[in-house]
């Protein structure tokens, strides 16, 4: 394949990365007041890239850039997601960047240079080309964190990520080195070979160990969250919103296409340790939200317990399992959009509120916001027939065709102790004495996106869930 021929296929990146680039010396050129102009410039690109995603030529050899790219249906599902994710944080960001703490031009272009990393991350099939793609994302999220410089919390928060993603990048690097040592390739088709030859590869699984060690940081999954209530919490709420969202599913993609690629033939060695970090997040994510009284606080431990649902079925090791996690990502990104929106409508005269009490009696002062509020809430609780009923649906019955059935039932209990926490919620909304009415110009993009997202919960995909679990089926089956 030509360098031409290849560069066709990377045409979403590119346009990004060029694309990015010149809105952001527009901005420098320009200063601050080209940020409306430069916000929609870097909503325009991820649309572009989308469409080229989608309607771009499928290659007779998926592999590109001598295999350490692949651009297959796998990466297609992700990419599109993850461009419609971060479009979307852009629009929701509008009153954060046209305002509330001055006009910053920076903001919607480092989201695009995440979401640049992100588009790497779930086509990457080399460790080299994975290490690339993460440290991509990584850089513009840690500035993302401490994006409002003027709050002890948000410069606390990104100083947190910072330091403990560079531990666990020490995690992911040493544990790719082990890999490279003991099988002589940094190419995942190449290390699945040696990982199915060679029996009892001691140096091989101690350093699949720290890979998927140094992945589940960049998830959240338990017991490496610690970073995860903090950052949520300290950050701007735009900015949690897209961490919780595009991220979360660039992360998923990439250890599913990790592990499934390079190491099919020790699936016996990889599969206990999966599973137990799924049961950890589960557990950590159900029990601890209880507690919590800032609601970005609870959205941070919910996040931690879904991504456990979701490694359920990448613990199946089959392609049923990666289609389940394909499903249940893409519903939960539609959630937890949703769910921000509402968030950054907590709104008084004095700003913006994070507390849980604060949306006591809110049927009685805002009744559209309750009833979003309350099908996003139940459908992340799994409350039938919302979409969210059947993400978990999908995982769990892939864990049990898997003979993970204990696995599966665990999933289950921890999803039923979950369900509290959200019920809650809507407790307070719909039986509590009301407290002081949130603004109501929440703005065209908070409100779109809240609608939708409720829409999508219900009527819309619980109707086209069976479409949803095709193409899931088919980029799955890219990995096998």
């Amino acid at each position: 394949m030509g360098i031409f021929e290849t560069l066709t296929f990377t045409l979403p990146e590119l346009a990004l990365a060029i694309g990015s680039m010149a809105l952001l010396i527009t901005g420098v050129l320009l200063g601050d007041k080209s940020t409306p102009q430069i916000s929609y410039g870097c909503v325009g690109l991820l649309i572009i890239a989308l469409v080229l995603t989608i309607a771009g030529p499928a290659p007779q050899n998926p592999s590109i850039f001598d295999g350490a790219f692949q651009i297959d249906a796998f990466a297609t599902f992700a990419k599109v997601i993850i461009f419609a994710a971060a479009a979307i944080a852009i629009l929701m960001s509008h009153n954060f960047v046209e305002g509330e703490h001055g006009r910053h031009f920076e903001y919607p272009v480092l989201i695009v240079l995440a979401a640049f990393g992100m588009s790497l991350m779930v086509s990457a099939s080399d460790l080299i080309s994975l290490y690339m793609g993460v440290e991509t994302q990584s850089l513009a999220l840690y500035i993302l964190a401490s994006f409002n410089r003027d709050s002890r919390r948000s410069t606390e928060a990104g100083l947190k990520y910072f330091v403990l993603g560079a531990l666990s990048s020490g995690l992911l690097l040493y544990g790719a080195s082990l890999v490279y040592g003991f099988s002589g390739s940094t190419s995942f088709e190449e290390i699945a070979r040696v990982a199915a030859a060679e029996e009892d590869n001691v140096g091989l699984i101690i350093g699949l160990v720290f890979l998927i060690s140094g992945l589940a940081f960049k998830i959240s999954a338990a017991p490496f969250h610690m970073w995860t209530p903090d950052v949520y919490e300290g950050a701007p709420t735009p900015v949690t919103a897209f961490f919780a969202a595009a991220p979360k599913l660039a992360g998923m993609a990439l250890f599913a296409r990790a592990l499934t690629v390079s190491f099919p033939g020790v699936l016996q060695d990889w599969q206990p340790v999966v599973a137990m970090i799924a049961i950890a997040s589960m557990v950590v994510g159900a029990f601890s939200a209880i507690a919590q009284t800032n609601i970005k606080r609870l959205m941070a431990y919910s996040s931690i317990g879904h991504m456990g649902y979701a490694l359920v079925g990448l613990a199946a090791g089959t392609a049923q399992g990666v289609s389940a996690v394909l499903i249940y990502m893409s519903i939960y990104v539609a959630m937890t959009i949703g769910a921000f929106a509402c968030i950054l409508m907590m709104r008084r005269r004095g700003g913006m509120t994070e507390s849980i009490e604060d949306l006591s009696g809110l049927t009685k002062t805002n009744m559209p916001l309750a009833v979003i509020l309350t099908v996003l809430l139940f459908s992340l609780a799994g409350v039938p027939p919302l979409a969210g009923f059947f993400g978990k649906w999908y995982v769990f019955l892939a864990a049990v065709q898997a003979d993970l059935v204990w696995l599966a039932v665990i999933g289950v209990l921890a999803s039923a102790v979950s369900a509290f926490y959200y019920l809650r919620i809507v407790w307070f909304m719909w039986f509590d004495e009301p407290a002081p009415a949130f603004e109501r110009d929440a703005g065209p993009s908070l409100r779109f996106a809240a609608w939708g997202s409720a829409l999508l919960m219900f009527p819309v995909l619980t109707v086209f869930i069976g479409s949803l679990r095709q193409v899931a089926e088919n980029a799955a089956a890219a990995l096998f």
